[in-house]
C-alpha cells in the first residue's frame, strides 16, 4: 500500500459514519439500543448526561423522571444524525473541512507533544520563581572546525575550569579568554537572569547549581562555558522607574570627571525638598527619549536591563525612593522608584511562556523527545542500510529529479523502516513528496526523509489515540455528531422555518386560533414616580384628546425634563392581565387609578373586540412556531423511518452509573 493511499485512506477512517458508530470495535460496549438495526452504545448515552452535569452533579442524583427525558432528548439526536449520514451530509465538503479544523483542535490534549510542552511550560514557571547570578567564560569553535579541533576547545574549557577550582577569579579570567564579546566590559558577569532568558543547555546547567558552584564545560551553540553560579534568590517580580542619564563624553579626556561631577550636582540638587524630579528631569537628562516625560521607563524584569542598573532598579523599596549615581556603559544614571509588582500568575503568563518555548531551539528539543518516545512506542524499526544506499544515490540531486533516479535504479520497493510492522519503502516516500504542501528547511533527501518519518509516527500516534483513547473517542464523536446534527436542523428546519413563506402562512391559518388578540383597548398610561410632579401630568392630560402623538408630545413638555419622575405608555392594550386596565372602568375617558403603590393617570380610547392577529404583525412569532413544528414532524418522521428498540437492562445499568 502506497503512502498517499495509506494517508487518504486514515483521512477517510476519521470521517466516515461506520468508524464513529458506537457498533465499531474501538468503542464497543453493552449495547443501548438499535436505532434503525445500528447499535448505539450507552457509554455515549452515560458521557453525554455527564457531561451536561458538569462539575457539579444534581444533589441526590439525576431522578427517573430526569433520566427518561434525557434519554428520549438523546434518541432524538440519534435519528437526526443518522438521517444526516443517510443523506452523505457527512460526505459533504463543507463537513470534512469543518471536521478536520476540529479534529486538529481536539486531539491537541491528547498527544505527546502536548504532554512535554505543559511539562515544559511547568518547569520554566516553576524555574521563574527564582532569579540567578552567574559568571561565565566562552570558548567557541574556530569556522569549519575539525574533531581536533573541538577536542582542543574543550581542553582549554577543561583547563580554565581547573583554575577557577583552584582559587582563580572567574571575572578576571574572562576578559582575557571569553570569546563572549561582552566580556571585555562585564568579566563575563551576566547579572540576574531568570527561566528562558538563556539558551536551554545554559539554563539548565544553571539551575542544577549552587552559589559558588563551577560547572563541567556546557556544550551550546555558541561554544563550551565555564559558569560560576554567584547568587540564587527569589524573584522580585517587574519593576518600573524613571531616570536621568548625564551621559559621558568619549572624545573629551575629561569626560568622566565631568560627567561625575555634574550628576553629583544634580543628586544634590534633587536632594532638596522644593525640587521637582520631572522638572529636573527635562533639565539635566541627556536620554532624549524619556527626558519630556519624567525619564519614565516600561515595566521590566530581571535580565532586561544591563545588571548595573537593575541591579540599583530592584534595591529601590519605597515608591518615590531616590537612588544614588550609578554607573553603566552609557554614563551616570539616577533613579527614581515608581512602582514594584511580584512575578505573575501561571494563568497569566503561560500564554507568554509558551510562546518563548515555542521558539525555534526549545521547539527542536521538544521535537527530538517526541520522535524519540514515538519510535520506542510504536516499534519503529529503520533500515539503516537502505537509507544510506538511498542517501548516497539521491546525494548530489534536486528533489525534482528524484522519481527519475528512484525509477532508473528500480529501487522504489526498498524498504526503509517499518512502524507497529507496518513497512514503508521509498515508494511512499515519493508519494509523500508530492502530496507535501510545505518543503522541508534543506530540501535535500536527508530533509525529505527525516519529515516522511515524522509524519507516519504522527500519524501512528493518531491512529493509536482514535483507537484506543475511550475520552478521545467519545469527544471526537460529539463534535462530529454535533456538526451533522447541525446540519441538517440548518437544512430541514431552521433555514426552511425562515425561508418557506407559503408554509409560514399555511401554518399560521391551520393554528390561528393560537394567534388571537384578547379584548384591546386604546389607552394611554401615565406612571407617576414622582408624587410632587403630579400635579403637571393631570394639567397635561386634561389638555390632551387622545391620539397616536400623545406619548411623543408628553415625552417632549414633562419627561424630558424630569426624567426620574414618570413613565408612560401608549398603544391599542390587551385588558386582561394588564395590572392597571384591570381596574380601569372602560367606558370612562380619563380617570385615576392607584396601583401597586403608584398613581397611574389614565386616557382611554375605543375597545376592540377579541380577534385574530395579522399574520405581518407577528410573523417573527410564526416562523419560531413553524420552525418548532418542523422539527416536531421531522423526529415524528425519523421515529418511524429508523425503528429505536431499547435493551431494558443496559438501560437501568446507565441509569444506575449516572447515580454512583
Amino acid at each position: 500500500m502506497n503512502f498517499s493511499f495509506r494517508l487518504a485512506s486514515f483521512i477517510m477512517l476519521m470521517g466516515t459514519a461506520s468508524f464513529f458508530s458506537p457498533g465499531h470495535a474501538a468503542i464497543q460496549s453493552d449495547q443501548l439500543m438499535t436505532i434503525g438495526g445500528e447499535p448505539v452504545d450507552k457509554e455515549e448515552l452515560i458521557y453525554l448526561i455527564s457531561k451536561g452535569q458538569g462539575d457539579a452533579p444534581v444533589q441526590g442524583g439525576l431522578s427517573r423522571a430526569e433520566f427518561e427525558e434525557n434519554l428520549e432528548l438523546f434518541i432524538n439526536y440519534k435519528l437526526k444524525v443518522k438521517e444526516a449520514e443517510a443523506m452523505n451530509l457527512h460526505q459533504s465538503e463543507e463537513f470534512l473541512r469543518e471536521f478536520g479544523t476540529f479534529k486538529e483542535t481536539l486531539i491537541a490534549p491528547y498527544l505527546i507533544k502536548n504532554s512535554l510542552e505543559e511539562g515544559e511550560l511547568r518547569k520554566a514557571y516553576s524555574r521563574m520563581q527564582e532569579v540567578i547570578r552567574a559568571s561565565h567564560i566562552l570558548i567557541q569553535f574556530p569556522p569549519n572546525a575539525s574533531q581536533e579541533d573541538s577536542l582542543i576547545v574543550l581542553r582549554m574549557a577543561l583547563k580554565l575550569k581547573s583554575e577557577v577550582e583552584s582559587g582563580a577569579d572567574i571575572n578576571e579570567l574572562a576578559p582575557e579568554y571569553s570569546d563572549d564579546p561582552s566580556a571585555k566590559v562585564n568579566k563575563g558577569d551576566l547579572g540576574y537572569f531568570t527561566a528562558l532568558q538563556m539558551v536551554p543547555a545554559f539554563e539548565d546547567a544553571v539551575y542544577n547549581m549552587q552559589p559558588g558552584e563551577i560547572s563541567s564545560p556546557v556544550l551550546t551553540n555558541f561554544g563550551y562555558h565555564i559558569i560560576q553560579v554567584k547568587d540564587r534568590r527569589p524573584n522580585p517580580g517587574q519593576v518600573r522607574v524613571s531616570h536621568l542619564l548625564v551621559r559621558i563624553d568619549p572624545e573629551n579626556p575629561n569626560g568622566e570627571d565631568l560627567a561625575k561631577r555634574k550628576v553629583a550636582d544634580v543628586y544634590t540638587e534633587i536632594q532638596k525638598e522644593t525640587t521637582v524630579w520631572e522638572d529636573i528631569v527635562k533639565n539635566y537628562s541627556e536620554d532624549p527619549s524619556t527626558n519630556q516625560k519624567g525619564g519614565l521607563l516600561p515595566w521590566f524584569t530581571v535580565g532586561s536591563m544591563i545588571p548595573e542598573f537593575e541591579l540599583m532598579a530592584f534595591s529601590l523599596t519605597e515608591t518615590g525612593e531616590i537612588s544614588p549615581p550609578v554607573k553603566t556603559q552609557y554614563g551616570y544614571h539616577i533613579l527614581r522608584l515608581e512602582e514594584k509588582r511580584p512575578l505573575e500568575s501561571f494563568d497569566n503568563l503561560e500564554k507568554s511562556i509558551r510562546s518563548k518555548i515555542l521558539r525555534a531551539s526549545r521547539s527542536s528539543l521538544i521535537e527530538s523527545q517526541v520522535m524519540a518516545i514515538q519510535k520506542s512506542r510504536y516499534s519503529f524499526d529503520e533500515n539503516e542500510a537502505n537509507v544510506q544506499k538511498i542517501s548516497t544515490l539521491l546525494a548530489d540531486s534536486a528533489p525534482t529529479s528524484f522519481d527519475s533516479k528512484i525509477a532508473e535504479s528500480d529501487l522504489g520497493s526498498t524498504v526503509l523502516f517499518s512502524i507497529q510492522d507496518e513497512v514503508y519503502n521509498v515508494d511512499d516516500l515519493l508519494d509523500f513528496k508530492t502530496y507535501r504542501e510545505r518543503i522541508p528547511e534543506g530540501n535535500s533527501f536527508e530533509d525529505w526523509y527525516q519529515a516522511f518519518v515524522a509524519t507516519s509516527l504522527n500519524l501512528a500516534e493518531e491512529k493509536d489515540i482514535l483507537t484506543n483513547n475511550k475520552s478521545y473517542q467519545m469527544t471526537l464523536k460529539e463534535y462530529r455528531d454535533g456538526i451533522l446534527l447541525f446540519s441538517l436542523m440548518n437544512q430541514e428546519v431552521w433555514q426552511k422555518g425562515i425561508l418557506d413563506s407559503l408554509g409560514q402562512r399555511n401554518f399560521y391559518k391551520k393554528n390561528q386560533d393560537n394567534y388571537l388578540w384578547k379584548d384591546r383597548i386604546e389607552a394611554f398610561i401615565v406612571k407617576v414616580l414622582d408624587i410632587n410632579k403630579a400635579a403637571e401630568a393631570k394639567a397635561f392630560m386634561a389638555t390632551k384628546n387622545l391620539n397616536s402623538d400623545i406619548k411623543k408630545d408628553f415625552a417632549a413638555s414633562l419627561e424630558a425634563p424630569s426624567p426620574l419622575a414618570y413613565q408612560s405608555e401608549y398603544g391599542l392594550l390587551e385588558i386582561e392581565d394588564h395590572p392597571v386596565l384591570t381596574l380601569a372602568e372602560l367606558n370612562k375617558e380619563y380617570q385615576e387609578i392607584e396601583a401597586n403603590g403608584h398613581l397611574h393617570l389614565i386616557l382611554l380610547g375605543d375597545l376592540v373586540k377579541a380577534g385574530p392577529k395579522d399574520f405581518e404583525d407577528i410573523r417573527g412569532l410564526v416562523i419560531r412556531d413553524y420552525q418548532e413544528y418542523l422539527d416536531q414532524s421531522l423526529t415524528a418522521r425519523l421515529r418511524t423511518k429508523y425503528p429505536v428498540q431499547i435493551d431494558p437492562g443496559a438501560k437501568e445499568e446507565a441509569f444506575i452509573a449516572l447515580n454512583q
